[in-house]
């Protein structure tokens, strides 16, 4: 019989998603200490605490932006503690323990499951522990191809391109980028981030796959890896669902959008004097590179400002679920838009590839964008209060910023280092409230069922 005076521990009473909260938030502080030893820096004195919590929230929510020139200001053990917070961020603390919990054989709550479904889009909950050794292996195994990759490029660089000095810190090098790349940190050990390797089409390539792997989402590649395309029997082999339908064809249009975009746009800017090749590449990776991870193959502060627009865009809507990349996501912008083109068309029912998608489905695309463009808007509007932009140009630079933040892409105009203490502030809480997702910020403030306890009589307004 259960004592009625015994509480329940706290882990219990709070919902998972107040847990998921607490502890990237516990993550953020210990990595914000450890950073801010004298071991972690090269000049031997304490790091500034607001200068460390900045460098740990990023590195934690994957987003890339960053104060100090980690490649030359941190040491090794700085270094590792970076890459330590964006593995721990690409993955998501509560996937960590979720499947630590699996390893051990224990059952996930009800409401855990539910969680873990809504972040990776899983309709069953019997794909749950396959789904996280898959999350777990598929990581692992990208991140080491990618580093023993990227490891033969800076063993065998190109002319011009900067190079470790011996073979085991090229290792670290590569290492360092494809976790870096994979879990869209946008981290790099090079002060020009990956200008230097305009001309290296194979690394830039590798680059792409893992930002591309990385940004896609869980779900999609276990969905993929477990059909089995060889068998006739349609039911033994396997579907591509809707989920993997929509994300694959609006990420690959998004692609091609904004590669061909900024290709025309930039062709007699930054990309002049470039080979067409490397136009090509280095279009390509700008249009991968926002949607993602914070990385740049030319110089942001030197694009046009309409560049910059589209990039705010791409920003914006970022990855797919369940995967490390921000943004209010791609699928989310699938249904918004063909949403819309339901009810140009008259139809109540939102409808993609000849399915109907489910209304709760339509409301959460609703409340994730506009909740995404609340937190940009007053992000925004109290940078405006505390930088006093002096220039002409700082204002659309404090935008870009915080998209960057809020989406979690991490791209810069280099304007991240010369803000306030209270801009760096604005711009931490702003990547903490991306990364969690602005989906996850609503469910904690209210539950979903609230709505089918009162039922109140409908009338009409007028909108529009």
């Amino acid at each position: 019989m259960r004592n009625p005076a015994k509480k329940e521990p706290i882990t219990q009473r709070l919902s998972p998603q107040w847990l998921m909260a607490l502890g990237f938030l516990f993550a953020i502080l210990t990595g914000t200490f450890l950073l801010t030893l004298p071991a972690a820096n090269t000049n031997g004195t304490w790091m500034a605490p607001v200068a460390a919590l900045f460098t740990a929230t990023s590195a934690t929510c994957v987003t890339g932006l960053s104060v100090i020139d980690i490649g030359s200001e941190l040491t090794l053990f700085g270094q590792l503690v970076v890459l330590t917070l964006i593995q721990l961020g690409g993955l998501g603390i509560t996937t960590f323990g979720t499947f630590l919990l699996v390893l051990v054989g224990r059952r996930l709550s009800v409401q855990s499951e539910f969680v873990l479904m809504d972040a990776y889009g899983v309709e069953e909950v019997k794909g749950i522990r396959s789904l996280l050794l898959w999350t777990m292996g598929f990581t692992f195994l990208f991140e080491g191809i990618g580093t023993l990759l990227l490891w033969t490029r800076y063993l065998h660089p190109l002319p011009g391109v900067p190079a470790p000095a011996n073979t085991w810190t090229s290792f670290y090098y590569a290492a360092f980028h494809a976790v870096s790349a994979f879990c869209n940190a946008g981290f790099s050990l090079h002060r020009d981030s990956m200008i230097p390797f305009q001309n290296d089409l194979f690394f830039l390539g590798v680059i792409d796959l893992l930002l591309f792997f990385g940004g896609i989402g869980f779900l999609v590649t276990y969905n993929l890896v477990t059909i089995k395309f060889w068998r006739r029997n349609l039911k033994t082999r396997g579907r591509i669902s809707l989920h993997s339908k929509i994300a694959l064809s609006t990420s690959f249009l998004l692609i091609i959008a904004g590669m061909a975009t900024f290709l025309v746009l930039e062709w007699s800017n930054t990309l002049e004097g470039l080979p067409l090749a490397s136009k090509l590449s280095c279009s390509l990776f700008q249009s991968v590179s926002p949607r993602t991870v914070g990385f740049n193959a030319v110089d942001m502060g030197q694009i046009k400002e309409v560049s910059r627009f589209t990039t705010i865009l791409l920003m914006l809507i970022g990855g797919c679920p369940g995967s490390a990349a921000g943004g209010i996501k791609a699928t989310t912008l699938a249904v918004l838009v063909m949403t819309v083109v339901a009810m140009c068309k008259g139809r109540r029912e939102t409808v993609i590839f000849s399915r109907t998608i489910p209304n709760t489905i339509v409301r959460e695309s609703h409340v994730i964008f506009l909740l995404a463009i609340a937190l940009v808007i007053v992000a925004y509007g109290t940078l405006l209060c505390t930088e006093y932009p002096q220039k002409n140009d700082d204002a659309a630079k404090l935008l870009f910023e915080t998209v960057s933040a809020a989406a979690t892409s991490g791209l810069s105009i280099n304007h991240t280092a010369s803000l306030s203490t209270a801009g760096r502030l604005v711009i931490i809480f702003c990547m903490y409230l991306g990364r969690l997702g602005p989906l996850a910020i609503a469910l904690m403030i209210g539950t979903r069922d609230e709505s089918n306890r009162i039922r109140y009589p409908e009338e009409e307004i007028v909108v529009g």
